[in-house]
């Protein structure tokens, strides 16, 4: 299922196989949180910017229009049309981050909707009933997702808590792939390592989750808050216990020298709501870092974005006209923004890819992290 191709240090040039087709990695996947990409892009626009994996959201699809009705229309595929990939995550971050009100038990979470105030329950199995009502390619493991900062102590008994949720998500995915009426029979269950910031937690709840021998494993829990020296420190201690052989995925990450500094500590898959944020906002990567169409100095600009982008927006449209369409609130403004910031994401993973191959990424690396995140 996971091949590496090329290796520089701990960067690895992978192919990971699925029942929906192979993703080249290091990869990013576009975040389609209630299976649209927030910006009105649809899922065969999403091939026209190289995206290889569509990432969907378990908790928000649950509460509308509901996993049932998804399953009874097809299953996320049939339903948005995209036929590659597609990544469920467990609805856990969701529960965790947005219900006002909600108790931790063994057996789940009960909490209250934050559409309705309805009352829900979540635990591992249901997760992975609404996850295969979906049919997603891959479903991510039910955690719990720990406040940083937390005590060491309550963010140990929390990775236990969550290591047993693992080994009923596993158990429970089993028997939904043997059932007549589940859709994709083949689906993946990533794993996901937790444990805050503390390095002998991480390592060790990476050690236990290994064990189970599931199709990838992810790193969870960071890039929330705190600094970014801290994410990497624990990269950099979970990496050498993280099976070689599977894809590695670090949630909720993020900017692209985020991805350079994960990649180079061992990384392959990546998401992330932000570049489909900030270009709602008139926040635009390029390769000489981050511009603001707000900015008076593109009023009169007729040159593109980026003069070294080959999207379709910097191929039809200039600074000036964007600015134009932001200003105006025309909702235009925010499909041509987005669709420029998602391809720029899938090409620069692109060119990670080709340095990797070419055994330049150390070049690539040196060139463009210190560079890519900074604001113009």
């Amino acid at each position: 299922m996971f091949e590496i191709k090329k290796q520089s240090g701990a960067a690895r040039r992978g192919e990971f196989t699925t029942p929906h087709g192979t993703v080249q990695t290091p990869a990013f996947m576009n975040v389609a949180t209630s299976a649209a990409i927030k910006g009105g892009l649809s899922a065969f626009d999403l091939k026209d910017i190289h995206c290889q994996v569509m990432l969907c959201n378990t908790y928000h699809l649950h509460l509308r229009p509901s996993d049932t009705l998804i399953h009874d229309m097809g299953g996320l595929h049939r339903f948005t049309g995209w036929d590659g990939p597609i990544l469920t995550d467990s609805g856990g971050f969701q529960v965790f981050s947005l219900a006002k009100l909600r108790k931790i038990k063994e057996e789940g979470v009960y909490f209250s909707s934050h559409i309705d105030g309805r009352k829900i329950f979540m635990g591992p199995e249901e997760s992975m009933q609404i996850q295969s009502n979906l049919a997603s390619t891959i479903a991510m493991a039910f955690d719990e997702c720990v406040e940083n900062p937390s005590t060491h102590e309550y963010a140990a008994a929390s990775c236990k808590l969550t290591e047993r949720w693992l080994c009923r998500c596993k158990e429970e995915m089993e028997r939904l792939n043997a059932l007549h009426d589940t859709i994709n029979k083949k689906q993946l269950l990533f794993g996901i390592n937790q444990g805050c910031v503390f390095e002998d937690l991480r390592v060790k709840n990476m050690q236990a989750i290994a064990a189970l021998d599931l199709d990838g494993y992810a790193i969870g829990g960071l890039a929330v808050g705190e600094p970014k020296e801290d994410m990497y420190r624990i990269i950099s201690a979970v990496e050498p216990f993280m099976p070689k052989n599977k894809p590695r995925y670090l949630m909720g990450v993020g900017t692209p020298g985020n991805m350079l500094e994960a990649v180079r500590r061992g990384v392959d898959l990546f998401d992330c709501v932000m570049p489909s944020r900030n270009a709602r906002h008139g926040h635009l990567f390029t390769w000489n870092g981050i511009i603001n169409l707000h900015n008076a100095k593109y009023e009169r600009d007729e040159t593109p974005i980026d003069l070294l982008c080959d999207c379709p927006v910097c191929q039809n449209f200039s600074k000036s006209y964007l600015r134009h369409l932001l200003k105006a609130g025309e909702v235009l403004s925010l499909r041509l923004n987005v669709m420029h910031n998602l391809y720029f994401y899938n090409k620069f993973m692109q060119h990670m890819r080709d340095a990797l191959e070419s055994n330049s990424f150390d070049d690539f690396y040196n060139r463009n992290v210190g560079l890519l995140d900074t604001r113009v």
